[in-house]
């Protein structure tokens, strides 16, 4: 099947005639916007307000391709508009900025607010993306969401808790190899953590993160160097995995080969996460003897992608006006995902990205207590 370049269109949901065109438009809408202006909270009830989400990027980390622009990443946010709609029925609207300047994609995202219900972050690198997710949480009454951090800190949770079963380890006791100090990485590590894991090194480009290292000085890299174990500074990331247990890679392609993977523990775990190429491909991970592998693709088993997130959580975000996505929400949605896999084995973690399932249990989490 061919499918062409565009993916969205908006349509009315009421057909336009010359019964409708009065409510619809002139003079209908004089009413509303009176009644808005008399009480802003209204705009929920009568606009699309309550179901409606803006999916913010500025273009410069584009899935694991880098710094590619707006133009270049509309694919992928008309993308996530999709799933956004048929899998939550959350209306999603791509906003494409042509400035990489932190202020400006800040006050930009505050500006377009009054018009939607919840804002997603996409595709904005580090650390400005921590610098403007941190700010327009503070300065507005709606949810922001960087997906590329939280959906993917969720995603990974839910999926090692049931790798974590299969293999018949405990997050407290397990070493945790992280390929990825950017968005991404650093939320991955810190909900790790505060699900309990003790044994985490992360990487960068340059080697590990290590608390006594000057290179980790700075901002959220010292945070998560001192928030793990590591006090030595490591090079190799293969040399890393020996006598390790998990592997999780949110970084580049093609980083490990099969003789790295057997270096780690019986019963390893390796998550191969960048895209659209792995860390390591399905089966050279396999040959290396690893029990448990995932990517973020379509095409092999167990794919531990945003996509089990956040369209569930925007939905269960909208429909119960909640503004702070907190730590135990993330927590309480892993754990959703995590428990539709009843028996977890080698080949099924998680659930499919198109299990509507999905979808109802993590906005569930919403109504359970915040």
């Amino acid at each position: 099947m061919k499918l062409q370049g565009n993916k969205i269109e908006i349509r009315a949901k009421y057909k336009l005639n010359r019964q409708t065109l009065p409510i619809l438009y002139t003079p209908g809408v004089a009413e509303l916007s009176k009644k808005i202006a008399q009480s802003k909270k209204r705009v929920y009830d009568l606009t699309w307000k309550k179901n409606s989400v803006a999916i913010v990027s500025d273009g410069s980390a584009v899935l694991g391709l880098g710094n590619l622009g707006p133009e270049a990443a509309l694919p992928v946010m008309e993308g996530k508009a999709v799933l956004f709609k048929e899998l939550a029925g959350v209306d999603a609207v791509p906003i494409m900025l042509a400035t990489q300047d932190t202020e400006k994609i800040i006050e930009t995202a505050k500006n377009i607010a009054p018009g939607f219900g919840g804002i997603n972050l996409e595709d904005i690198s580090a650390p400005r993306c921590f610098e403007v997710e941190k700010r327009l949480i503070k300065e507005l009454n709606i949810p922001v969401f960087h997906d590329d951090q939280h959906g993917t800190a969720i995603a990974v949770l839910a999926g090692l808790v049931n790798a974590l079963k299969v293999v018949k380890k405990n997050i407290s006791s397990v070493r945790i190899v992280i390929s990825g100090a950017g968005a991404a990485g650093t939320s991955v590590t810190k909900l790790l953590t505060k699900y309990g894991a003790k044994n985490i090194i992360v990487f960068d480009s340059q080697g590990s993160l290590c608390c006594n290292c000057e290179r980790s000085a700075k901002g959220v890299k010292r945070e998560i160097a001192c928030a793990t174990n590591n006090h030595e500074y490591i090079r190799d990331l293969g040399k890393a995995l020996s006598g390790a247990d998990v592997f999780v890679g949110v970084s580049a392609p093609n980083l490990l080969q099969a003789k790295d993977i057997a270096r780690m523990n019986k019963g390893a775990i390796v998550f191969a996460m960048s895209n659209p190429i792995p860390e390591i491909s399905y089966p050279e991970a396999k040959k290396g003897g690893a029990a448990v592998i995932a990517t973020g693709r379509s095409d092999f088993p167990n794919q531990i992608n945003n996509a089990l997130v956040f369209p569930g959580l925007f939905r269960g975000a909208l429909d119960s006006r909640t503004k702070n996505i907190s730590d135990k929400i993330k927590i309480k949605a892993a754990l959703a995902i995590a428990g539709l896999v009843k028996n977890p084995k080698s080949d099924r973690i998680v659930p499919e990205v198109l299990d509507k399932k999905v979808v109802k249990a993590v906005a569930k989490v919403f109504v359970s207590g915040r």
